[in-house]
């Protein structure tokens, strides 16, 4: 297939194209190295079949004409701000990094008939929901953070582009993402944090923040299976685990995975529930329709915690 992957040089996007390429797929990644890394992209680049574009998708005229140019069988729209704290000091950054850009990503898919969207959203979408775990139809929906809101955004976007040129979309809703060659997030956070001061580690919040964390191997599995097996024009699933982790436990994981004496080292924490403006403390997402679909995770969140840990151990230290 002619496949197009947004976000290219991200965390989740860099860990797709050695999976589309090794299965032989003509695969054109595009990225603005706002938060992807150079070095992540630059695995893929001398492989055969990847052609890499460099280019903001706010730029709708250069989308549109690459679009027109390779007519691609299907997209994975993987491209967001995806570190939620950043949204706080720009309040316009989700607006225009996320629904604009999957406005124009949809407007370019119209213009050249491209029928296929596989969309990663995420649970943030559902605020602080009185049901736990979470099922894909709770409602009503109210977002606590920027990037949750143009998540939703993104959603109905898509599912409107949808009904009206009948193209056919997969929305994953994810718990916490984690592995290999990540961008941010806590795990990496931790690592950096523990590499410039051996001595110290700020916690944001109180550590008892739990959420349920999916190592990226399984969360690329799950979307394939999804969009392999799920057929309905518009498919949207919890992509999540059964189990949760807190930040508590995974800094005690990271000092120990890193070779350090935890009497050591001095942990502090910023206090009250949340890490920052707009974090959900506790997230717990109904996984019974994957489940229903025929898909189960290779990984609890705690085994993909730590294997996570050491990727990035390995990577950083």
């Amino acid at each position: 297939m002619r496949i197009v992957v947004t976000g290219a040089a991200g965390f989740i996007a860099t860990n797709l194209l050695e999976r589309l390429l090794a299965e032989g797929h003509e695969v054109h990644g595009i990225d603005n190295f706002f938060l992807g890394k150079r070095e992540y992209v630059a695995r893929s680049l001398e492989k055969p079949g990847f052609t890499f574009h460099e280019f903001d998708l706010l730029d709708r005229d250069r989308l549109v004409a690459l679009f027109q140019r390779l007519r691609p069988e299907l997209v994975w729209h993987l491209a967001a701000n995806s570190d939620i704290s950043y949204g706080t000091s720009y309040t316009d950054f989700d607006l225009k990094g996320g629904t604009l850009v999957t406005y124009n990503l949809l407007e370019a898919m119209r213009v050249s008939s491209t029928k296929k969207l596989i969309f990663s959203s995420s649970g943030a979408i559902y605020g602080e929901p009185t049901i736990l775990p979470t099922p894909e139809n709770y409602g009503p929906l109210f977002p606590i953070s920027f990037y949750a809101a143009s998540k939703i955004a993104c959603e109905t976007l898509i599912t409107a582009f949808a009904a009206s040129y009948q193209m056919k979309c997969w929305i994953f809703r994810f718990g916490n993402i984690v592995g290999g060659y990540p961008t941010h997030g806590v795990i990496h956070d931790f690592v950096l944090k523990l590499q410039r001061d051996p001595t110290r580690l700020e916690i944001l919040g109180d550590g008892t923040q739990s959420k349920p964390y999916v190592h990226v191997e399984d969360c690329l599995d799950g979307m394939m299976f999804g969009h392999a097996t799920a057929a309905d024009l518009v498919n949207c699933y919890n992509l999540a685990v059964s189990d949760w982790t807190s930040v508590n436990q995974i800094a005690e994981w990271t000092i120990e995975a890193m070779g350090l004496d935890p009497a050591k080292v001095a942990v502090s924490r910023t206090g009250g529930s949340r890490g920052w403006p707009g974090d959900v403390p506790k997230v717990r997402l109904d996984t019974s329709r994957m489940t229903a679909l025929g898909w189960t995770p290779k990984m609890g969140s705690n085994e993909a915690v730590r294997r996570a840990i050491q990727e990035t151990v390995a990577q950083f230290v």
